[in-house]
């Protein structure tokens, strides 16, 4: 009936993930661990909206404690969040999250997933949230993971109601419930069903508990102690936890260990309620499957007989448990316990195989340099059969001795039609809320599958084992020692441009630098920019003749030859013609500590934004806070942005400036606010103009924020296209040095404005009220208030978001804002 039957990779001891990272090595307490799992046949899925979400202490409890299989279904990525580490937002905040994810179930045990929405920022309510994300398609995945996954129990962190706190949270839950029923039916998604079968998880399950003052828990709910203490692992769940998750860097989600005793919640929503265990009805023994019986008491011997000094004394049993399953018929658990088998003969060996590439970046059609390493360190006797690069068997039989290190160079032709490397999602174009996945198979998936492989035919205690590794980038920093990166797939070339917002003020000229990367030898051709109707280049196209890492920057003069009677953005599009075809790729690389590099190959694109735009005063002063690109905004339409650190705040040398910018959320994570604060003030008292940007409502590190008082409230307006009144119409922000109109907030993206202020002190003007649909006015977004020879202004509107992307309006409401009339 079913054409392949799918079964995912193991997380944690098995992972699916671990080719961007240090090798794992595990001790006999892993193994130990790994064995008892190999005899526990049971799964959860926990079910939620955002990296963040997750319960980190129940995942570790239930992966390493209860030994299950255990999952989180994350909706999305993160991608409409704000960075605390950097200036990355949108697809790229996604791509860091989803790495920060991938950190966190490697700590604790579980394994990770997602659906193809597309985090569009905060929403107020589910029906907000599925005029974004499209229902049906959604899910479609969440029925696909669970038919993939086959979960025994599912758990969602929020209810289907207003008390989840975000329209994001209720959907997830909504959808989960949808999913448990129609993942059973084979009537829905039938087209799945070539792949996997339907599957009835035994109940779903509501993880209740006490947030925001929104009591969730009570009596009567089943009541689960995770805060236990593991020998093996040293640790107790809750320090784990804490591990796991202050994965989450970009979110600012460091936490302190929890000890001791600690309850989880649980409320039926489906199915019947468990009364002793989560798991209450499944069969969790080797029983489960038919002639598991006989398995099941190899698993036992093996645990009752390893010794921690010789792991490798237990392979004979574990080789008996593998043939048993192999002559079993296929099946779920009997995939998933012959992966965990194979898996657990390699740890007792300590087998090491690995492929290291000498380059970091190769590119399709061009040979590569490979080493290739090997090695038995164990009694067990072994042999290397074979090893496959990049399609092509290198033949290499060689008898694998105890603690001989066989390492081998070869030079294999990497396959011209080999996939570039880019995140699969991000492959095609995509509407606001959704990503395009072509490939169902894809869907689910964490990351891509490593395009490049090494197979390795072993023989082991005379039997055939195929274990395939990724083939990954290694170097020796002199500092961090031993380094693995995943290995960059590139096109010859790539061009990337040194702004993706080019501002066009009453026409003119603007330069257009252009930086060549060359990823191979002998890349010869020409660089053009496609532009739209109305602009022109000069020069036309500019020759280059670059080898294997040069770089090379190139200049165009770009002429607005029409003058647009309107605010408008059209696009840029940079070509580059190379050995008969064409380009248009640039490279964006994103390097953390605390997560593998991650590459990408962005189209080399521009706006080019036609605006009528006027400003006053040339020096600006910018203060970073969490991140964003709002200084590098200015600099695009002609502001000289100096970036201030502590020394030119309290060097008494701000009135050079004629304007001082906040970076978002600068209050609640510069624990030097509250020293820098009075200059700032004394600034504005002297003849000053600051503006400062949104912060949350919670841990300012300073509570006086401006010259008089006000307050943050979690106030929001979500609706991007929410009409805006102008409270105070004649007043300078709005017609000084342009005329502000309620067109300048067309285009504006993802939300007006967050956090708004509330009980706000007479001396500031208020400029505007706004409100999503059904709610009451606010008026909070936008304050200006004259102290001494000054102007101070509070926004809590969305700029870090606007003038990245290019919003004509916006920036003509940031000059203004920033500028004073003399």
């Amino acid at each position: 009936m079913f054409r392949k039957i799918i079964v995912w990779a193991l997380a944690g001891f098995i992972s699916g993930s671990v080719w961007a990272q240090q090798p794992t090595i595990y001790n006999a307490a892993d193994i130990r661990l790994q064995l008892h799992k190999l005899d526990t046949l049971g799964s959860v899925l926990y079910f939620a909206a955002h990296p963040d979400d997750e319960n980190t202490r129940l995942l570790a409890f239930l992966a390493k404690g209860n030994l299950y299989r255990t999952g989180y279904m994350a909706l999305t990525r993160g991608d409409g969040g704000q960075n605390l580490i950097g200036n990355e937002q949108a697809a790229l905040l996604g791509l860091i999250r989803t790495q920060e994810l991938l950190a966190a179930r490697r700590t604790d045990g579980a394994e990770q997933f997602f659906s193809r929405a597309n985090d569009f920022g905060f929403s107020k309510n589910p029906a907000e949230t599925f005029t974004f994300w499209d229902r049906e398609k959604l899910l479609g995945d969440a029925v696909w993971v669970i038919r993939n996954f086959q979960p025994d129990v599912i758990i969602c962190r929020f209810p289907p109601d207003s008390r989840a706190g975000h329209g994001h949270h209720t959907a997830s839950a909504m959808i989960a419930a949808e999913a448990y029923t129609a993942a059973a039916d084979p009537a829905r998604f039938p087209e799945q069903l070539l792949y996997v079968k339907p599957w009835q998880a035994k109940r779903l399950l509501w993880n209740s508990y006490n947030f925001g003052n929104r009591d969730k828990v009570h009596d009567g709910q089943f009541t689960l102690n995770v805060g236990v203490f593991n020998p093996l692992l040293g640790k107790d769940f809750g320090e784990i936890a804490a591990q796991s998750r202050s994965m989450h860097k970009s979110q600012g989600f460091g936490v302190s260990a929890s000890r001791g005793d600690a309850y989880e919640y649980f409320q039926t929503v489906q199915g019947t309620a468990p009364q002793g265990s989560l798991l209450d009805g499944v069969n969790t023994t080797w029983t489960r499957i038919a002639g598991g019986e006989s398995v099941g008491r190899l698993v036992d011997q093996a645990i009752a007989n390893f010794k921690d000094e010789d792991p490798a004394a237990t392979v004979p049993i574990l080789m008996a448990i593998r043939k048993t399953l192999q002559a079993m018929p296929g099946g779920y658990w009997q995939q998933q316990k012959l992966k965990e088998t194979e898996q657990l003969i390699l740890a007792c060996t300590g087998t090491w195989l690995e492929a290291t590439s000498e380059d970091a970046t190769v590119v399709p059609g061009r040979d590569m340099v490979v080493q290739v390493q090997a090695m038995n360190r164990s009694t067990v006797p072994m042999e290397l059969e074979s090893i496959t690069l990049t399609g092509k068997a290198m033949v290499k039989k060689e008898s694998m001795e105890r603690n001989k290190l066989i390492s081998l160079p070869f030079n294999p032709l990497i396959p011209v039609n080999t996939a570039t490397t880019q995140p699969y999602w991000l492959a095609l174009p995509h509407p606001l809320g959704m990503y395009d996945i072509a490939d169902q198979q894809m869907v689910g998936r964490p990351e891509n599958v490593a395009p490049l492989q090494a197979v390795f035919q072993l023989k082991i205690a005379g039997e055939s084992f195929t274990v395939s590794k990724p083939i990954q980038y290694k170097f020796t920093d002199p500092v961090k020692g031993e380094i693995y990166q995943p290995l960059v797939v590139a096109p010859p070339i790539t061009g990337n441009l040194d702004n993706q917002v080019i501002i066009f003020a009453n026409g003119g000229t603007q330069p257009v630098t252009v930086k060549l990367n060359a990823h191979t030898d002998g890349v010869k051709g020409s660089v053009a920019l496609r532009l739209p109707k109305g602009f022109k280049a000069v020069p036309a196209s500019i020759p280059f003749d670059l080898k294997a890492g040069d770089e090379s920057q190139v200049l165009f003069n770009v002429t607005a030859t029409d003058i647009r009677s309107k605010n408008q953005a059209d696009t840029l599009t940079v070509v580059m013609s190379t050995n008969g075809q064409e380009y248009t790729q640039g490279i964006t690389q994103i390097h953390y500590d605390h997560i593998p590099d991650i590459t990408l190959f962005p189209a080399a694109t521009a706006k080019l934004v036609s605006v009528n735009l006027k400003h006053n005063g040339q020096h600006l002063g910018y203060i970073p806070g969490a991140g964003d690109m709002v200084a590098a905004s200015l600099k695009a339409v002609g502001y000289d942005v100096t970036i201030l650190d502590e020394k030119d705040i309290l060097g008494g040398h701000l009135q050079q400036y004629d304007a001082i910018i906040t970076g978002v959320r600068l209050y609640n994570m510069q624990p030097r606010m509250k020293y820098w604060q009075p200059a700032l003030m004394d600034y504005v008292q002297q003849g000053g103009t600051l503006l400062v940007q949104y912060n949350v409502n919670s841990e300012l590190t300073t509570p006086n924020m401006g010259p008089y008082p006000f307050s943050l409230s979690g106030g929001r307006v979500t609706d991007e296209t929410a009409p805006v009144q102008f409270l105070h119409p004649s007043d300078d922000a709005l017609h000084y040095p342009n005329e502000i109109s309620p067109a300048d907030f067309d285009g504006w993206v993802q939300e007006r404005g967050l956090y708004f202020t509330t009980n706000v002190d007479g001396q500031y003007t208020k400029e505007f009220a706004l409100h999503d649909k059904g709610e009451g006015s606010l008026d909070g977004s936008t304050l200006v208030a004259h102290y001494g020879k000054g102007k101070y202004v509070y926004t809590s509107l969305a700029f870090f978001r606007q003038l990245p992307a290019g919003v004509p309006g916006a920036y003509r409401l940031f000059v203004n804002l920033i500028s004073t009339k003399k």
